[in-house]
Protein backbone atom coordinates (compact mmCIF):
# COMPACT_ATOMS: atom_id res chain seq x y z
CA UNK A 1 0.00 0.00 0.00
CA UNK A 2 1.27 3.35 -1.15
CA UNK A 3 2.08 5.55 2.43
CA UNK A 4 3.92 8.14 0.09
CA UNK A 5 1.26 11.17 -0.64
CA UNK A 6 3.51 13.77 -2.35
CA UNK A 7 2.65 15.12 -5.89
CA UNK A 8 2.65 12.14 -7.71
CA UNK A 9 3.77 12.15 -11.43
CA UNK A 10 1.84 11.99 -14.67
CA UNK A 11 1.41 8.54 -16.11
CA UNK A 12 2.83 7.79 -19.39
CA UNK A 13 0.62 6.56 -22.15
CA UNK A 14 0.41 3.44 -22.56
CA UNK A 15 1.40 1.47 -25.80
CA UNK A 16 0.14 3.38 -28.89
CA UNK A 17 -3.03 4.89 -29.56
CA UNK A 18 -6.00 2.99 -30.74
CA UNK A 19 -4.48 -0.42 -28.67
CA UNK A 20 -6.19 0.99 -25.56
CA UNK A 21 -5.40 0.74 -21.92
CA UNK A 22 -6.28 -0.01 -18.90
CA UNK A 23 -6.46 1.92 -15.57
CA UNK A 24 -7.32 0.90 -12.03
CA UNK A 25 -8.73 3.22 -9.45
CA UNK A 26 -10.06 3.51 -5.83
CA UNK A 27 -13.17 5.24 -4.21
CA UNK A 28 -12.56 7.81 -1.69
CA UNK A 29 -14.62 8.93 1.07
CA UNK A 30 -14.96 12.82 1.35
CA UNK A 31 -14.41 13.97 5.01
CA UNK A 32 -15.55 17.20 4.22
CA UNK A 33 -18.63 16.90 1.55
CA UNK A 34 -19.13 19.14 -1.67
CA UNK A 35 -22.66 18.45 -2.41
CA UNK A 36 -24.13 20.46 -4.97
CA UNK A 37 -22.67 22.09 -7.77
CA UNK A 38 -22.87 25.46 -9.40
CA UNK A 39 -21.80 24.29 -12.95
CA UNK A 40 -23.47 21.15 -14.37
CA UNK A 41 -22.20 21.40 -17.44
CA UNK A 42 -18.43 21.21 -16.01
CA UNK A 43 -19.00 19.63 -12.79
CA UNK A 44 -17.70 22.63 -11.28
CA UNK A 45 -18.93 22.29 -7.07
CA UNK A 46 -20.34 24.90 -4.91
CA UNK A 47 -17.64 24.09 -2.24
CA UNK A 48 -14.24 22.55 -1.58
CA UNK A 49 -13.80 18.73 -0.43
CA UNK A 50 -11.36 16.60 1.15
CA UNK A 51 -11.46 12.97 1.07
CA UNK A 52 -9.37 9.63 1.60
CA UNK A 53 -8.79 7.54 -1.20
CA UNK A 54 -9.71 3.64 -0.13
CA UNK A 55 -7.37 0.22 -0.52
CA UNK A 56 -10.66 -1.45 -1.35
CA UNK A 57 -13.34 -2.01 -3.91
CA UNK A 58 -11.30 -1.09 -6.64
CA UNK A 59 -12.41 -0.49 -10.59
CA UNK A 60 -10.98 -1.73 -13.62
CA UNK A 61 -11.82 0.31 -16.91
CA UNK A 62 -10.13 -1.12 -20.05
CA UNK A 63 -10.46 1.75 -22.98
CA UNK A 64 -10.24 0.28 -26.52
CA UNK A 65 -10.07 2.31 -30.17
CA UNK A 66 -12.34 0.80 -32.77
CA UNK A 67 -12.29 2.45 -35.83
CA UNK A 68 -14.05 -0.18 -37.39
CA UNK A 69 -17.04 0.13 -35.20
CA UNK A 70 -20.04 2.65 -35.47
CA UNK A 71 -21.03 3.56 -31.97
CA UNK A 72 -19.02 3.58 -29.05
CA UNK A 73 -19.50 -0.08 -26.98
CA UNK A 74 -20.39 0.27 -23.20
CA UNK A 75 -19.94 -2.63 -20.83
CA UNK A 76 -20.56 -2.38 -16.63
CA UNK A 77 -19.24 -5.74 -15.14
CA UNK A 78 -19.94 -7.82 -18.07
CA UNK A 79 -23.15 -6.64 -19.16
CA UNK A 80 -24.63 -3.72 -21.78
CA UNK A 81 -24.61 -0.61 -20.06
CA UNK A 82 -27.97 1.34 -20.76
CA UNK A 83 -29.97 4.43 -20.21
CA UNK A 84 -27.85 6.99 -17.77
CA UNK A 85 -25.00 5.11 -17.34
CA UNK A 86 -24.25 4.39 -20.88
CA UNK A 87 -24.85 8.42 -21.47
CA UNK A 88 -22.16 9.31 -19.13
CA UNK A 89 -20.00 7.13 -20.87
CA UNK A 90 -20.22 7.97 -23.96
CA UNK A 91 -20.71 12.15 -23.24
CA UNK A 92 -16.78 11.30 -21.83
CA UNK A 93 -15.55 9.63 -24.52
CA UNK A 94 -16.98 12.89 -26.94
CA UNK A 95 -14.48 14.87 -24.08
CA UNK A 96 -11.58 12.69 -24.85
CA UNK A 97 -12.26 12.91 -28.90
CA UNK A 98 -12.59 16.79 -28.60
CA UNK A 99 -9.31 17.05 -26.51
CA UNK A 100 -7.69 14.56 -28.51
CA UNK A 101 -8.85 15.57 -31.88
CA UNK A 102 -9.28 12.03 -32.54
CA UNK A 103 -12.60 10.60 -34.17
CA UNK A 104 -12.76 6.63 -33.41
CA UNK A 105 -15.47 4.90 -31.71
CA UNK A 106 -14.31 3.28 -28.44
CA UNK A 107 -14.96 0.03 -26.60
CA UNK A 108 -15.34 0.30 -22.81
CA UNK A 109 -14.94 -2.49 -20.31
CA UNK A 110 -15.43 -1.38 -16.22
CA UNK A 111 -15.40 -3.95 -13.87
CA UNK A 112 -16.44 -2.87 -10.31
CA UNK A 113 -15.68 -4.59 -6.95
CA UNK A 114 -18.16 -2.29 -5.29
CA UNK A 115 -22.03 -1.58 -5.90
CA UNK A 116 -23.10 0.77 -8.45
CA UNK A 117 -24.93 4.14 -7.59
CA UNK A 118 -25.39 2.85 -3.59
CA UNK A 119 -23.43 5.56 -2.23
CA UNK A 120 -20.45 3.80 -2.51
CA UNK A 121 -18.69 5.94 -4.29
CA UNK A 122 -18.21 4.12 -7.59
CA UNK A 123 -18.52 6.82 -9.36
CA UNK A 124 -15.21 8.32 -8.19
CA UNK A 125 -13.46 5.10 -9.01
CA UNK A 126 -15.23 4.44 -12.25
CA UNK A 127 -14.36 8.18 -13.96
CA UNK A 128 -10.98 8.15 -12.46
CA UNK A 129 -10.08 5.25 -14.12
CA UNK A 130 -11.84 6.03 -16.99
CA UNK A 131 -10.24 9.62 -17.39
CA UNK A 132 -6.54 7.72 -16.82
CA UNK A 133 -7.59 4.69 -19.31
CA UNK A 134 -9.19 7.26 -21.70
CA UNK A 135 -6.62 9.68 -21.82
CA UNK A 136 -3.64 7.25 -22.60
CA UNK A 137 -5.93 5.15 -25.29
CA UNK A 138 -6.60 8.32 -26.92
CA UNK A 139 -3.06 9.86 -26.83
CA UNK A 140 -3.50 12.27 -24.63
CA UNK A 141 -0.55 13.79 -22.47
CA UNK A 142 -1.76 14.81 -19.23
CA UNK A 143 -0.20 15.41 -15.79
CA UNK A 144 -1.97 14.64 -12.67
CA UNK A 145 -3.76 17.97 -11.98
CA UNK A 146 -5.06 17.86 -15.55
CA UNK A 147 -6.09 14.07 -15.11
CA UNK A 148 -8.23 15.40 -11.86
CA UNK A 149 -9.89 17.96 -13.85
CA UNK A 150 -10.87 15.65 -16.66
CA UNK A 151 -11.88 13.51 -14.25
CA UNK A 152 -14.19 16.07 -12.86
CA UNK A 153 -16.21 16.29 -16.05
CA UNK A 154 -17.43 12.67 -15.54
CA UNK A 155 -17.71 13.08 -11.65
CA UNK A 156 -16.59 15.70 -9.39
CA UNK A 157 -15.45 13.16 -7.06
CA UNK A 158 -13.41 11.39 -9.09
CA UNK A 159 -11.09 14.21 -9.59
CA UNK A 160 -10.04 13.32 -5.85
CA UNK A 161 -9.36 9.54 -6.60
CA UNK A 162 -6.70 10.37 -8.94
CA UNK A 163 -4.58 10.22 -5.85
CA UNK A 164 -3.58 8.40 -2.99
CA UNK A 165 -4.26 8.83 0.15
CA UNK A 166 -5.56 12.47 1.64
CA UNK A 167 -6.49 14.52 -1.40
CA UNK A 168 -8.75 17.82 -1.61
CA UNK A 169 -10.90 19.11 -4.51
CA UNK A 170 -10.98 22.73 -4.93
CA UNK A 171 -14.45 24.45 -5.80
CA UNK A 172 -12.69 26.79 -8.23
CA UNK A 173 -13.52 30.65 -9.15
CA UNK A 174 -14.91 32.08 -11.46
CA UNK A 175 -17.72 31.09 -14.58
CA UNK A 176 -16.13 29.33 -18.10
CA UNK A 177 -13.48 28.55 -18.97
CA UNK A 178 -11.46 29.87 -15.37
CA UNK A 179 -13.85 27.51 -13.39
CA UNK A 180 -13.04 24.70 -15.54
CA UNK A 181 -9.13 25.62 -14.86
CA UNK A 182 -9.57 26.71 -11.02
CA UNK A 183 -11.36 23.48 -10.08
CA UNK A 184 -8.84 20.92 -9.73
CA UNK A 185 -7.53 18.00 -7.45
CA UNK A 186 -4.20 17.76 -5.21
CA UNK A 187 -2.70 15.41 -2.86
CA UNK A 188 -2.43 16.72 1.04
CA UNK A 189 0.11 15.48 2.61
CA UNK A 190 -0.53 14.06 6.15
CA UNK A 191 2.34 11.22 6.27
CA UNK A 192 1.24 10.11 10.11
CA UNK A 193 -2.21 9.79 9.88
CA UNK A 194 -3.22 6.26 8.54
CA UNK A 195 -6.85 5.43 10.41
CA UNK A 196 -9.36 2.67 9.94
CA UNK A 197 -12.61 3.39 7.74
CA UNK A 198 -15.27 0.58 8.81
CA UNK A 199 -17.52 0.48 6.34
CA UNK A 200 -21.14 -0.64 6.67
CA UNK A 201 -22.73 -1.69 3.79
CA UNK A 202 -26.21 -1.16 5.48
CA UNK A 203 -28.21 -1.76 1.52
CA UNK A 204 -25.59 -2.37 -1.06
CA UNK A 205 -29.00 -1.70 -3.84
CA UNK A 206 -29.31 1.24 -6.54
CA UNK A 207 -30.42 4.70 -5.10
CA UNK A 208 -34.19 5.77 -5.55
CA UNK A 209 -33.33 9.11 -6.20
CA UNK A 210 -29.54 9.31 -7.62
CA UNK A 211 -26.84 11.68 -6.11
CA UNK A 212 -27.18 14.35 -9.08
CA UNK A 213 -30.99 14.69 -8.49
CA UNK A 214 -30.84 14.83 -5.38
CA UNK A 215 -28.12 17.39 -5.12
CA UNK A 216 -29.94 19.56 -7.91
CA UNK A 217 -33.15 19.54 -5.51
CA UNK A 218 -31.31 20.34 -2.22
CA UNK A 219 -29.41 23.50 -3.89
CA UNK A 220 -32.99 25.13 -5.60
CA UNK A 221 -34.84 24.58 -2.09
CA UNK A 222 -33.47 23.51 0.87
CA UNK A 223 -33.60 26.57 3.10
CA UNK A 224 -30.68 24.56 4.57
CA UNK A 225 -28.28 24.29 2.41
CA UNK A 226 -26.56 28.06 2.01
CA UNK A 227 -25.99 27.67 6.00
CA UNK A 228 -24.47 24.23 5.63
CA UNK A 229 -22.20 25.51 2.77
CA UNK A 230 -21.05 28.64 4.61
CA UNK A 231 -19.74 26.29 7.45
CA UNK A 232 -18.44 23.62 5.23
CA UNK A 233 -15.81 26.25 4.55
CA UNK A 234 -15.08 26.84 8.33
CA UNK A 235 -15.42 22.37 8.60
CA UNK A 236 -12.40 22.37 5.97
CA UNK A 237 -9.88 24.56 7.31
CA UNK A 238 -10.38 23.01 11.21
CA UNK A 239 -10.19 19.56 9.43
CA UNK A 240 -6.84 20.41 7.78
CA UNK A 241 -5.21 21.56 10.55
CA UNK A 242 -6.74 18.60 12.77
CA UNK A 243 -5.15 16.21 10.09
CA UNK A 244 -1.80 17.95 9.87
CA UNK A 245 -1.57 17.36 13.86
CA UNK A 246 -2.61 13.85 13.24
CA UNK A 247 -5.78 14.03 15.91
CA UNK A 248 -8.36 11.38 15.39
CA UNK A 249 -10.78 12.62 17.44
CA UNK A 250 -10.58 16.39 15.58
CA UNK A 251 -10.77 14.86 12.33
CA UNK A 252 -13.82 12.55 13.27
CA UNK A 253 -15.87 14.55 15.18
CA UNK A 254 -15.45 17.45 12.19
CA UNK A 255 -16.23 15.09 9.36
CA UNK A 256 -19.48 13.75 11.60
CA UNK A 257 -20.91 16.88 11.97
CA UNK A 258 -20.29 18.05 8.19
CA UNK A 259 -22.22 14.97 6.75
CA UNK A 260 -24.77 14.97 9.42
CA UNK A 261 -25.26 19.11 8.13
CA UNK A 262 -25.17 17.86 4.53
CA UNK A 263 -28.13 15.05 5.31
CA UNK A 264 -29.84 17.08 7.26
CA UNK A 265 -30.02 19.54 3.94
CA UNK A 266 -31.61 16.91 2.04
CA UNK A 267 -34.23 16.25 4.46
CA UNK A 268 -34.98 20.27 4.15
CA UNK A 269 -35.57 19.90 0.24
CA UNK A 270 -39.07 20.12 -1.42
CA UNK A 271 -40.00 17.22 -1.60
CA UNK A 272 -37.70 15.78 1.40
CA UNK A 273 -34.62 13.59 -0.10
CA UNK A 274 -34.08 11.14 2.86
CA UNK A 275 -31.27 8.13 2.53
CA UNK A 276 -31.03 7.44 6.11
CA UNK A 277 -32.69 4.41 6.74
CA UNK A 278 -33.51 2.33 10.25
CA UNK A 279 -30.56 0.25 9.94
CA UNK A 280 -28.64 3.42 9.32
CA UNK A 281 -29.43 5.35 12.37
CA UNK A 282 -28.97 2.01 14.45
CA UNK A 283 -25.58 1.89 13.48
CA UNK A 284 -25.37 5.46 14.19
CA UNK A 285 -26.68 4.95 17.83
CA UNK A 286 -23.80 2.18 18.10
CA UNK A 287 -20.96 4.68 17.01
CA UNK A 288 -22.44 7.21 19.89
CA UNK A 289 -22.01 4.26 22.25
CA UNK A 290 -18.62 3.14 21.28
CA UNK A 291 -17.75 6.88 21.88
CA UNK A 292 -19.34 6.82 25.26
CA UNK A 293 -17.50 3.33 25.98
CA UNK A 294 -14.30 5.59 25.24
CA UNK A 295 -13.47 3.99 21.50
CA UNK A 296 -12.63 7.15 19.05
CA UNK A 297 -15.40 6.23 16.36
CA UNK A 298 -17.18 8.58 14.03
CA UNK A 299 -19.48 8.07 11.28
CA UNK A 300 -19.92 9.97 7.99
CA UNK A 301 -22.24 9.06 4.95
CA UNK A 302 -22.19 10.09 1.45
CA UNK A 303 -25.71 9.67 -0.32
CA UNK A 304 -26.90 6.40 0.07
CA UNK A 305 -27.41 4.57 3.87
CA UNK A 306 -24.76 3.20 4.22
CA UNK A 307 -22.19 4.28 7.22
CA UNK A 308 -18.14 4.66 7.05
CA UNK A 309 -16.74 4.96 10.80
CA UNK A 310 -13.56 6.93 11.58
CA UNK A 311 -11.26 5.09 13.91
CA UNK A 312 -7.76 3.96 14.97
CA UNK A 313 -6.59 0.81 13.43
CA UNK A 314 -6.66 -0.88 16.49
CA UNK A 315 -9.81 -0.13 17.51
CA UNK A 316 -11.19 -1.24 13.43
CA UNK A 317 -11.69 -4.89 15.13
CA UNK A 318 -13.98 -3.69 17.76
CA UNK A 319 -15.83 -0.97 16.06
CA UNK A 320 -16.74 -3.90 13.33
CA UNK A 321 -18.23 -6.30 16.06
CA UNK A 322 -20.21 -3.41 17.47
CA UNK A 323 -21.84 -2.19 14.36
CA UNK A 324 -22.59 -5.58 13.53
CA UNK A 325 -24.45 -5.75 16.39
CA UNK A 326 -26.27 -2.58 16.22
CA UNK A 327 -27.36 -3.63 12.63
CA UNK A 328 -27.46 -7.24 12.19
CA UNK A 329 -27.20 -8.90 8.59
CA UNK A 330 -24.93 -5.53 7.11
CA UNK A 331 -21.94 -6.55 5.99
CA UNK A 332 -18.68 -4.91 7.53
CA UNK A 333 -15.60 -4.22 5.20
CA UNK A 334 -12.65 -2.65 7.24
CA UNK A 335 -10.26 -0.23 4.66
CA UNK A 336 -7.57 2.13 5.29
CA UNK A 337 -5.61 4.57 2.77
CA UNK A 338 -5.24 3.31 -0.65
CA UNK A 339 -2.97 4.03 -3.49
CA UNK A 340 -3.97 6.60 -6.65
CA UNK A 341 -5.43 6.01 -9.93
CA UNK A 342 -2.67 3.89 -12.21
CA UNK A 343 -2.42 2.09 -15.45
CA UNK A 344 -1.73 -1.12 -15.87
CA UNK A 345 0.77 -2.45 -17.92
CA UNK A 346 -0.23 -5.25 -20.95
CA UNK A 347 1.01 -8.22 -18.39
CA UNK A 348 -1.73 -6.61 -15.98
CA UNK A 349 0.64 -5.69 -13.05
Amino acid sequence: MRTDHRAEPAEPAAGVPGHGATAVAHPNIALIKYWGKRDERLMIPYVDSLSMTLDVFPTTTTVRLDPAARADGVTLDGSPAEGEARRRVVDFLELLRERSGRSEPAVVDTRNSVPTGAGLASSASGFAALALAGAAAYGLDLDRTALSRLARRGSASASRSMFGGFAICHAGRGAGAAADLSSYAEPVPVPDFDPALVIVLVDTGAKAVSSRTAMRRTVETSPLYRAWATSSKADLAELRAALRRGDLDAVGEIAERNALGMHATMLAARPAVRYLSPATVAVLDGVLRLRSDGVSAYATMDAGPNVKVLCHRADAARVADAVRGAAPGCSVVTARRGPGARLQTEAGR
